[in-house]
């Protein structure tokens, strides 16, 4: 497998254009047309898991957490270039998932919440996506051969269906004037022709290039066609929102998530006896997102890197914080690992998730 091909299968899953707009995901080192010898999935690219792929003879990476990202002003033999160069000298390439796997169904929150025991889960906060609903008047004899090309272009498409068009039949009338050189009809004649309203959809970034291609492939010198503006809520989202197995405390459910994540440090914020029914949970940094998961039933809002006076705020307003720090998204190894090999039909060559624990602290 080709590069250029995984790159499909994960656009077709997790779309790059789902990620957040200051977010920087997709291959981010390598080659389209190498041929993938393996897989290590990892939260984050660091020098100990570039020497993990090289002595697995694996040489993509698929890394949560971009490692460029801030912007990388020079490549030496120091910090993050040093990395890069590694990366380089060993033809090993490195794919970032990141906040396009957040907002993924299945992706990284769902994974969280599946680690710590939700049932009954739901995305937190379902994302709207911007398309248009094209239509184009065209005569009956041109209908079949223009569907045909924008087929053959992407258009018309629907998740795992193709030529998605819908037919109304009707009456167009036109008068050529002047300089016109029309397809059909006489110069200062009004002209009646059967033709046939076609209808389907596209995606907000699509329209462009839709709009070339009708121009191109309609056979009227002055074509007509609408593009109407929709929104609809689709099936990815930030955070999950579900049900504990059983009603706890708060105290309780902490210590509980500190063992199902095997993580070294959990922090809250609210009454330790506060009973626990329903939890939301945004891996990573979703703090900013506690009064809205309040509002959806949450009893607790489950997130990482919760700073003092954001702690001290929901304390104060009545919401109940638990903090499982960043690194808890770590569960994403394994998780990711999973759904490729689900996603990726091809045996000759390993899916690994990486091994080591890329927390930046120590704890004591």
């Amino acid at each position: 497998m080709k590069t250029s091909e995984l790159l499909n299968i994960l656009n077709q899953h997790v779309p790059f254009s789902s990620a957040e707009s200051w977010d920087n995901v997709g291959l981010l080192i390598g080659d389209k047309q190498q041929e993938i010898t393996g897989i290590l999935t990892a939260l984050d690219c660091t020098m100990g898991v570039v020497n993990e792929a090289i002595e697995k003879d694996i040489n993509t990476i698929v890394a949560h957490h971009p490692l460029i990202f801030k912007g990388v002003k020079s490549i030496n033999e120091q910090g993050y270039g040093a990395i890069i160069r590694r990366l380089i000298q060993n033809n090993i390439q490195l794919i970032a998932l990141h906040t396009n796997l957040d907002v993924y169904r299945f992706g990284v929150n769902a994974m969280l919440s599946k680690q710590i025991g939700l049932t009954h889960t739901e995305i937190l906060e379902p994302q709207q996506t911007n398309y248009y609903k094209v239509q184009v008047f065209i005569p009956e004899e041109n209908v079949e051969t223009f569907k045909n090309k924008m087929n053959d272009e992407g258009f018309a498409s629907e998740g795992d269906y193709e030529y998605c068009f819908f037919s109304t039949k009707g009456s167009g009338q036109f008068k050529p004037v002047e300089n016109a050189h029309p397809h059909i009809g006489e110069l200062d004649q009004i002209e009646t022709v059967e033709e046939v309203k076609v209808e389907f959809m596209i995606q907000e970034y699509e329209r462009t290039k839709a709009e070339d291609c009708i121009n191109v492939l309609h056979p009227y010198e002055t074509p007509v066609y609408d593009f109407i503006p929709l929104t609809k809520t689709v099936k990815r989202g930030l955070g999950m929102i579900g049900q504990l197995p059983e009603q706890t405390t708060l105290k309780s459910l902490a210590m509980t998530i500190k063992k199902q994540l095997d993580i070294p440090s959990v922090r809250f914020t609210g009454n330790p006896d506060s009973v626990i029914s329903k939890a939301a949970i945004i891996g990573g940094s979703g703090i900013g997102y506690e009064k809205f998961a309040h509002q959806k039933g949450a009893d607790v809002f489950i997130t990482g890197d919760i700073k003092h006076h954001d702690a001290l705020d929901a304390e104060t307003e009545g919401y109940n914080l638990i903090d499982i720090n960043h690194y808890s998204e770590y569960v994403m190894k394994e998780g990711l690992k999973s759904l490729l090999k689900e996603w990726i039909s091809n045996d000759n060559f390993t899916i690994e998730a990486s091994t080591l624990n890329t927390d930046p602290f120590n704890y004591v």
